[in-house]
């Protein structure tokens, strides 16, 4: 016996998948066909509107009830608040066969902060920032965030992965052997969403306005130089982070055309073509030098006013940016994005 809220759920997403490849062949993409999943692969099912109930909610735990189940023991990773009505439950089985919750709530939003006016926007209370190689992040006033360190958690991926290619495929050790390997990439997955937390909310509160490029990482990942390191970025998952924090916090965030930032000279304009190697910018039309990664961020700001259709102000990051043999940049280490998002993710 399964709940009909639940079956009517599983039919909503069978028709928006359709849909998701029939938009995609409609932009020209080639798209194949979906595949028949029979009833014992389904790893999730979502209760709508009806069909669960919380209940015992005290400290970190609680009871969740679900028609034609019963009840359920859950722990809370946070709390939900008072003022929220649940709307939607979905239960998933993970790869590493733990079993989570996650709810869908409808909040109020006269209780969000308003976003400042559009007018009162200038480049001391906003930032263009470039998602890069040598730095996760790097603003357009000069600061920088460090890549989020994950060799030990691959150096024992790969232990887990040389035990697995031991096992007899199909046996209960194999079976075990999977699951350890399933855990530590949940780890690594969770460390990276973690750490992206952290910096958007930093930024998000920092700032009355966050430009950041709309990268085609698709794009990004088809190149084999860096492919791992791009992954770990996460950079979409990152942009859609910025993109429901900026409610939540009262910020504007824009997403600006990517092509050109990295050559553009962002004092005149004149475009400087840079291999990838290359980490200054030093245009031979005006002579303006800085850091390559800084130029980007200083153009995206830039393109980010052009967005909203604003002036841009005379005294521009540009006539401050520090030059390439300048020491200086305000380099935010790992540990201060974690203390200063830490408060709120």
């Amino acid at each position: 016996m399964v709940n009909s809220k639940a079956l009517q759920r599983t039919v909503t997403r069978f028709y928006q998948n359709l849909d998701g490849l029939s938009e995609q062949k409609q932009n020209g993409n080639k798209v194949g066909k979906l595949k028949w999943k029979s009833p014992r692969e389904f790893q999730s099912m979502t209760y709508s509107q009806s069909g669960f109930e919380l209940k015992n909610t005290s400290g970190r735990h609680a009871i969740l009830w679900l028609s034609k189940i019963g009840d359920i023991k859950i722990r809370y990773h946070r709390k939900i608040p008072d003022e929220a009505d649940i709307k939607e439950v979905t239960v998933k089985k993970e790869t590493t066969g733990d079993w989570f919750v996650s709810f869908g709530l409808e909040t109020d939003d006269a209780a969000l902060p308003e976003k400042p006016a559009l007018d009162e926007l200038d480049s001391s209370n906003s930032v263009g920032i470039d998602l890069g190689i040598f730095n996760y992040v790097h603003t357009s006033d000069g600061k920088t965030v460090d890549w989020l360190d994950l060799e030990d958690e691959y150096e024992r991926l790969r232990r887990e992965q040389r035990k697995l290619s031991r096992k007899q495929k199909g046996s209960n050790n194999y079976e075990k052997q999977r699951r350890e390997v399933a855990k530590v990439k949940r780890h690594i997955r969770q460390k990276v969403l973690d750490y992206q937390h952290k910096i958007t909310t930093w930024l998000v509160r920092e700032y009355d306005a966050v430009f950041v490029e709309d990268l085609d990482v698709k794009g990004m990942l088809e190149q084999s130089h860096n492919a791992r390191n791009k992954q770990d970025a996460a950079w979409r998952q990152f942009i859609t982070l910025l993109d429901y924090k900026a409610d939540l916090y009262g910020c504007h965030v824009v997403q600006v055309e990517a092509r050109g930032t990295t050559k553009e000279c962002a004092s005149c304009g004149v475009e400087t073509a840079k291999s990838i190697w290359v980490r200054e910018h030093s245009c031979p039309s005006c002579g303006f030098e800085t850091d390559r990664d800084a130029n980007a961020a200083m153009n995206v700001l830039q393109r980010g006013f052009s967005e909203l259709g604003l002036g841009w102000p005379e005294e521009t990051p540009v006539e401050t940016a520090l030059p390439t043999d300048t020491p200086d940049f305000q380099r935010v280490s790992a540990k201060r994005v974690v203390e200063t998002g830490s408060l709120g993710a």
